[in-house]
C-alpha cells in the first residue's frame, strides 16, 4: 500500500516514541458527533465522496493516509499529572474531527472546494509533535491506553504536550489488527 503521507523528519527516538517535525500539509475534515470506535465510520462517506469527485471541479483526488481522529469534546490543554489518566465516560456521545490529509501537489489556492458544506478544507501548520506508534485494534480502550504511555513518557523526558491528542489510522477496516499502524500524535513545545 503506497499511499502518499505528511513530510516528517524524525529529530529525536525515545524509548516510548519519537519527537517529529512535520511540514505543512491540508486535510479534508468533518465533524460527527458519536461514540469514539464509530465516529470514523460515520465520517469517511462525508470524505470519501469529495475525494471520488464530489468537488467543485468533479476530480478524483488520490486517497492519502492516515486518516486523523481528534476528539472535539475535551479541553484543549492536556495538564501533566502523575499518574497521566483520562476517563471517558462511554455513555455520553462526544464529538470528532475526522480528517483525510490532501495530496501535496494542492495548494490553497488550488485545492478543489468542496460540495458538500460539512466538509472544510484546513491547512496544518508545520509543528513539532510527539509520537507513539502501536498496533491493534481501533478500540477506545487501545488507544486510551496508549495515550496514557505516550503522556507519561513525555512528563519523564520533560516535554509538554499542547492541544488535543490526534488518532492517525494508517490501515484500511478489513486490515487483521495485528498488522494495524496506529499513532498517537501530541503537539509539543520545540526543543
Amino acid at each position: 500500500m503506497a499511499f502518499e503521507q505528511p513530510q516528517y523528519q524524525v529529530i529525536k527516538t525515545f524509548r516510548d516514541f519519537e519527537l517529529r517535525e512535520y511540514q505543512p500539509y491540508l486535510v479534508a475534515e468533518t465533524s460527527v458527533s458519536g461514540d469514539f470506535e464509530q465516529a470514523g465510520s460515520s465520517a469517511f462517506s462525508i470524505l470519501f465522496n469529495y475525494i471520488s469527485g464530489a468537488n467543485s471541479s468533479s476530480e478524483k483526488i488520490k486517497m492519502t493516509i492516515p486518516v486523523n481522529q481528534q476528539d472535539k469534546t475535551q479541553g484543549e490543554k492536556i495538564s501533566m499529572t502523575a499518574p497521566v489518566t483520562r476517563e471517558v465516560d462511554p455513555a455520553k456521545p462526544g464529538s470528532y474531527s475526522i480528517a483525510f490529509v490532501v495530496p501535496s501537489k494542492y495548494s490553497m489556492e488550488n485545492v478543489p472546494r468542496p460540495t458538500d458544506p460539512r466538509v472544510n478544507i484546513r491547512r496544518v501548520p508545520a509543528r513539532t509533535v510527539a509520537v507513539i506508534r502501536y498496533s491493534g485494534s481501533w478500540k477506545q480502550k487501545n488507544y486510551l491506553k496508549h495515550e496514557n504511555i505516550l503522556l507519561e513518557a513525555l512528563g519523564r523526558e520533560g516535554l509538554e504536550p499542547f492541544g488535543q491528542a490526534v488518532f492517525a489510522r494508517y490501515n484500511p477496516p478489513f486490515w487483521p489488527n495485528f498488522l494495524n499502524r496506529n499513532e498517537i500524535l501530541i503537539e509539543v513545545t520545540a526543543p
